[in-house]
């Protein structure tokens, strides 16, 4: 590939024949033969979160960890082995984010051993994937509890009333000490009981199908989360007020979002006390979505934001697991319960969560 122009001054400013890259979604740099960057359009700049000024003074492979693959793929360009190379590369970064990127690697005649390297983030690819591994997981997970509830819920039966038959045949000796042991067996059964039937609860209820308007369902959580927690929590609005009604199950989409702001909430529990807790409701309209792997004009995209202590870290990535729970004494089946909702109206629900904010983003398709 011929030169596209010199390479940038040492003074880091860009050629004006080059003003047109700023213009591109795409980082572009360009690379000199010892691999500094001589050039880098807005979005590297963007991308590498330095200017070109700072970029300009050191070599690219010194920005990661892992620089071996882009190494290889900048010194095959010059090689002139293929007219452009391309490959996806992970790339660390100490301290942050790492970069999931599509590279494509062009040699340049002038200056001599001079590659022009073009940066694209993986950002919707992964996020696909990321959605697909979530629905296969889920389903795995929704079979296991059916089948595992089931399992269960006979012996349940069978343990109470062995437990009340026993009961009955006490001698009335020792019948009140003997009955707090029986009475406990019941007690435990009845609590199994309870959980098993939370477990199945998603698979037993008919999906109720009406025209739903989002803002009612937020404005009827809110009022039940402001009745339990009548102070030290504010709960904010920012609504879109030209979202569209939907069809769907409004019941359903009640106890999805009270079980996520219920949950949010109660980890909210030292800054109420502080009286700093705050919890936001925010609506917008998404366009052109794909969710489990079909695509739709529009999209509801709504948020569930607290700026709580965030989620820990070594149970971020199983939330919507069954039974997992961040708080002492929680069942772990109020996510489970408000993913297996969002999926019955197509939607998919998603959480990021860090100290001091935490996200949950729930993407439902609309007419």
């Amino acid at each position: 590939m011929k030169s596209l122009l010199p390479l940038a001054s040492a003074a880091a400013e860009r050629p004006p024949a080059l003003a047109g890259l700023d213009l591109l979604a795409t980082a572009v740099l360009i690379l000199d033969a010892e691999g500094q960057i001589a050039y880098a359009n807005a979005a590297a700049e963007n991308l590498l979160e330095s200017s070109l000024k700072a970029l300009s003074r050191q070599k690219l492979n010194a920005l990661f960890l892992n620089p071996a693959e882009l190494d290889a793929l900048c010194a095959q360009a010059r090689q002139h082995k293929f007219s452009d190379l391309r490959q996806e590369l992970t790339l660390e970064r100490g301290g942050r984010e790492a970069l999931h990127l599509h590279a494509i690697a062009s040699a340049l005649d002038e200056p001599p051993a001079s590659v022009l390297l073009e940066l694209r983030e993986m950002v919707q690819q992964i996020k696909l994937d990321r959605e697909e591994r979530m629905l296969d997981q889920s389903q795995v997970n929704k079979e296991l509890i059916r089948n595992l509830a089931h399992e269960i819920k006979n012996p349940l039966g069978g343990i109470r009333g062995a437990a009340q038959l026993l009961e009955m045949e006490l001698p009335p000796l020792h019948l009140q000490q003997l009955r707090e042991y029986t009475q406990v067996i019941i007690k435990e059964a009845d609590r199994l009981q309870t959980l098993v039937d939370r477990l199945l609860a998603p698979h037993r209820r008919p999906h109720i199908v009406g025209d739903v308007n989002i803002h009612e369902v937020l404005e009827r959580v809110r009022s039940l989360i402001l009745a339990e927690f009548p102070a030290g929590l504010a709960i904010l609005r920012d609504y879109d007020a030209s979202i569209p009604e939907f069809r769907g199950d409004k019941e359903q989409l009640i106890q999805t979002v009270l079980n996520i702001a219920h949950n949010a909430a109660q980890a909210l529990g030292e800054r109420i006390v502080a009286g700093d807790a705050q919890l936001i409701f925010k609506t917008r309209v998404a366009r052109q979505v794909t969710l489990a792997k079909v695509r739709y004009n529009l999209a509801l995209d709504l948020h569930i934001i607290d700026n709580g202590p965030g989620i820990a870290a070594q149970i971020r990535d199983r939330i919507f697991y069954p039974l997992v729970s961040g708080r002492e004494g929680g069942s772990g089946l109020g996510l489970t319960l408000a993913q297996t909702f969002v999926q019955q109206h197509q939607g998919v629900i998603e959480c990021e969560s860090r100290p001091g904010c935490t996200d949950f983003r729930i993407l439902l398709p609309l007419p």
